[in-house]
Order: C-alpha cells, then sequence, then structure tokens
C-alpha cells in the first residue's frame, strides 16, 4: 500500500484502510466486556463476605486479648492497627471505582452497569494522566498505594514478636501493589497506573479496582488468620494445649497389658498456680518434680495444685504411678548403619551399657577401635565370616556385667559401571561418547564409596574388543567408534576399579556392564 508513486485517490483509500483497521483494533467484543462485568461482579460478592468474615475474625481477637493480654494482647493491638488501615485504603479504592464508572447509568430493567457499553475509559485517561506522566491525582493515587504498603509495615513492626508470623502477608502486599515501573510484553517500560489503567474499558478498570480491594482484605483475613496461629477461631483457643499419653505407670515387663489414657494438658505461663503440694517445686508455672526412687517394685506419686478462681480456691489433685527397676544387667551393642559389618571399611558401632558410664565399660574383638566420643567404636574385620563383640561393664557397686553379640561380615559388593555419570542403558550421539569419562558407582550403599576405574573392555559391534588403561576411550577406540552406525550398541564390561580413601586396600570386584547406543 504504501510502495512506489500513488496517486491522492488511491493514497485516500490507503488512509480510510488504516483508520478502518484501527476502529477494529479499538472496538472490544462484547463478550469480552461482559467478562469482565462477571469477574467485577464475583469480586463485588466475594468482598462483601470478607467483610463481614474479617469483621468477626477482628472481634474474636480482641475478645481474647481483652481476656488474656498476655497471650493475645499483641496480637489484639497489630490487629486493630491492620483494620484501620485496611478500611482506609479499601474506602479510598471505592472512591476510585467512581472515576471508571463516571457518566455511566445503571441499567434499570436488570439493576446492573451497561458492561457492553463500558468500551471506554475516558475519565481515567482525562484524571489519572498527563501527557506521559500522571496528573496531580494520578501521582495522589500512587503515594496512597504507597502508604498503604509502608502502614501495614509499621503495623507488624510495631510488635517485634509477631513480625515472623506476619512476613509473608507483607511479602504478598509488597508484591500486588508494587508502583514501579513496568515492561509490557513488547518490552515497552510504563509508569504503574499507565500500564494498568490507561487506554482500558471502563468496565476492566472497575474489575481491576475491586480485585484490588478482594486483594486488601485478604491481606486483612491472612493477617488476622496468622496472629491466631495460623488456625481457624475454634482451634486458635487450643493452641496452648497439648496432647499428653497418660499410663498407669511409667515401665512395664515384656508381654504385660498396658493401660493408661491420652488427655489434653495445658502449659501457660500466665496461669499460674496459687500454690502446689507434692514431690518438686513450682517453677514458671509448672511442678518441676524432683526425688528419689524408692524400692524395687511399683510406686505412687500424687500431689496437688491449687488455683484461684472468683475469689475462691479451687484444688486440682493429680496422681500417677512410676516402677523401680533393678540396675542394668546386659548391654546395648547396636551398628549404627547397618545389622551387618563390611570387610575392610571402618564400620562405625555405638557400644554402652544401661546405667554405666562409658569410663567404667570395656568393648573387644578382632579390628575394634575407639572412634573418639563416648560409646563410639569403629570395628574393622578382616578374616572370617563373622565377629564377636565382647562388654564388660563395671557397677558402682563394684560388680561387673558382661555381654556379647555376634555380627556377620560381607565383602562390598561389586560396583556398577557408569557413562558420563549414567549406569546401565544410555544412548547418545557419538561425540557424547568419545568425551564421556568411564566411572564406577556403587548405589544404595550403606557407605559412599569413591571408585577410580583403571580398565575397561570397549566393544563396538562387528569389531574386536578393546582394552583401555584408564577411564576414558582412546584413539584407537574412537577409530572403531567411527565405523559404528545409528542403533549400534556399545558395550563397556571387564570394568576394573579401586577405592579412593577409606577402603582403599579392598580388591574390588568387577563392575557390572553399561551400554551405549549410537543415535
Amino acid at each position: 500500500m504504501a510502495g512506489g508513486k500513488l496517486t491522492p485517490r488511491q493514497k485516500m483509500i490507503n488512509l480510510m484502510y488504516l483508520v478502518f483497521i484501527a476502529m477494529l483494533a479499538l472496538n472490544m467484543s462484547k463478550e469480552v466486556l461482559s467478562a469482565f462485568g462477571l469477574m467485577n461482579e464475583k469480586f463485588e460478592t466475594a468482598n462483601t463476605a470478607s467483610v463481614e468474615n474479617n469483621k468477626k475474625l477482628l472481634q474474636t481477637i480482641e475478645q481474647k486479648g481483652t481476656e488474656n493480654a498476655g497471650l493475645y494482647g499483641p496480637a489484639k493491638n497489630a490487629s486493630v492497627k491492620i483494620a484501620e488501615i485496611s478500611k482506609s485504603f479499601y474506602d479510598y479504592i471505592g472512591t476510585l471505582k467512581l472515576d471508571a464508572t463516571n457518566g455511566v447509568e445503571i441499567d434499570k430493567k436488570t439493576g446492573k452497569l451497561p458492561y457492553e457499553a463500558m468500551d471506554k475509559g475516558p475519565h481515567i485517561d482525562e484524571t489519572w494522566f498527563k501527557g506521559d506522566n500522571y496528573s496531580a491525582k494520578g501521582k495522589a493515587i500512587v503515594e496512597a498505594i504507597n502508604k498503604y504498603v509502608a502502614d501495614m509495615k509499621a503495623a507488624v513492626a510495631s510488635e517485634p514478636s509477631l513480625a515472623s508470623k506476619l512476613s509473608p502477608v507483607i511479602s504478598d502486599i509488597e508484591s500486588k501493589f508494587n508502583t514501579a515501573d513496568v515492561k509490557d510484553g513488547e518490552g515497552v517500560t510504563k509508569k504503574y497506573l499507565s500500564y494498568h489503567f490507561e487506554h482500558f474499558p471502563a468496565i476492566a478498570s472497575l474489575a481491576k479496582l475491586t480485585a484490588w480491594q478482594n486483594d486488601v482484605k485478604k491481606a486483612e483475613f491472612d493477617s488476622y488468620n496468622n496472629l491466631l496461629g495460623a488456625s481457624a477461631v475454634s482451634a486458635a483457643s487450643m493452641k496452648n494445649y497439648t496432647a499428653l499419653v497418660v499410663l498407669e505407670k511409667s515401665a512395664y515387663f515384656q508381654g504385660e497389658a498396658v493401660k493408661g489414657k491420652v488427655v489434653l494438658g495445658r502449659y501457660d505461663e500466665n496461669t499460674k498456680p496459687t500454690s502446689f503440694q507434692g514431690p518438686g517445686k513450682i517453677e514458671n508455672g509448672q511442678a518441676v518434680i524432683s526425688m528419689t526412687a524408692g524400692a524395687i517394685g511399683e510406686q505412687n506419686i500424687n500431689g496437688q495444685f491449687t488455683f484461684m478462681e472468683d475469689g475462691k480456691p479451687v484444688p486440682l489433685k493429680f496422681e500417677g504411678k512410676y516402677v523401680v527397676i533393678p540396675r542394668p544387667n546386659s548391654a546395648n551393642i547396636s551398628a549404627d548403619k547397618m545389622n551387618v559389618v563390611y570387610r575392610g571399611l571402618p564400620n562405625p558401632m555405638t557400644i554402652s551399657f544401661a546405667g554405666i558410664g562409658d569410663n567404667n565399660v570395656n568393648a573387644s574383638a578382632p579390628g575394634l577401635s575407639k572412634a573418639g566420643a563416648n560409646g563410639k567404636y569403629n570395628l574393622n574385620p578382616v578374616a572370617g565370616e563373622s565377629v564377636t563383640v565382647s562388654v564388660t561393664g563395671k557397677m558402682s557397686d563394684g560388680k561387673t556385667v558382661t555381654d556379647s553379640k555376634v555380627f556377620r561380615i560381607k565383602g562390598i559388593p561389586a560396583p556398577q559401571a557408569a557413562i558420563g555419570g549414567t549406569t546401565g542403558p544410555s544412548k547418545g550421539a557419538k561425540s557424547r561418547l568419545e568425551v564421556s569419562q568411564i566411572t564406577a558407582q556403587l548405589p544404595d550403599f550403606l557407605y559412599d564409596l569413591k571408585f577410580q576405574v583403571t580398565q575397561f573392555a570397549f566393544k563396538v559391534p562387528g569389531q574386536a574388543t578393546i582394552v583401555v588403561n584408564g577411564d576414558r576411550v582412546n584413539a584407537q577406540c574412537k577409530a572403531a567408534l567411527a565405523r559404528a552406525t545409528r542403533g549400534d550398541q556399545i558395550v563397556i564390561s571387564d570394568v576394573k576399579t579401586k577405592i579412593i580413601g577409606d577402603g582403599a586396600a579392598i580388591q574390588t570386584k568387577t563392575a557390572a556392564i553399561a551400554t551405549f547406543e549410537i543415535q
């Protein structure tokens, strides 16, 4: 349309085409406009429900803060500030919505706005913007948004103990109400309000502002919910409770019936008993028991708390049982990582006698040595199919007890060959195999052993097997590989390895083969 020399008439026709195309681009379909309207209705309905829900939640926090200032006082103080900030900004957004509906009348038949007729937004364009910049009102809007974010952050900072609980809410607010410049889909940087509202249909701007109000109410709800311990209102009053298993006694013989109950217990430093009778004393609102165990057998323990309620003492009795057992006569011997021990490796073990200090415990076995910490040993077996660990403990009365345990000795299993870090079958281009390192791995093994490949066999279909010293293909392998065709399976076998670090002296088994399919 713009090539060569054009007559005045042709130029006019071309200009009319351009105007027509521009009109089509600006003419948003009625379905899209209606969709924005329906979206706005849903946000409005959700906002109405949120206002009521948040109001009830705030009342609950205020009531709890009044009844128990020690536990809920900070939450009450922060919630009251958040409620004021949220309402102020929510109402301010409501005034901005009047700009979107300026000059638009509600349809008397449907009682709704004429969504399909709200395809322009001249009032917002004229009052919020001035040339490429904001008008005075546009600047005021940006300042109001920034003030909302700053005020919410200040409300949280005023109660340091709650800052961590509300940090996700603040992060969400900062993300949703970030007034920094925005790059559109074509990479053009636009001002925040321009990107969201300038030259938009009025119904789209209205829906966006209603969504803002929804974001404000959600942030308010999340704040209240987090201040109550991220729990529903019905569960918030239970946060100082914990489930306790109360057995009839604290020790049982094998095969004996275990009886007891599960109860809810409350610990609150603001709810302190006025007195306590029993084997112990009150510390920070709880009774700390301190006594000496009696004779062997079942013993009773009981006492009483006393609380003041409505000016009157309220007694709360408690009772329980415990069992005194004889001194230990057997050792606890266990492998820290396995039920067997591996030949040639420093198998970590914990060896102790219940009730006997480590300095009075002696353990012995072929290859057993102390590992530094109390009760910690390393067992490095060499010969045989099993090893016996013997333990002797000296009790405080001078008597000794002994015990022993037998462990099976196993050798380290064969590793698996890997091509470029991949075990088993793999595939790719020849060039990949040429530069890949041949390694060996031992998956799912209890020790993190490091293997070094010292030799392997390289087999290309239809060609002689090549033995390679080292862990990478050599020139001979590359020459054979050059004659391979797509679909050929290259086999890496007879992989010889040695262990680096712990276990270096161990004779390793030949690694399982790996294959590489040429693509």
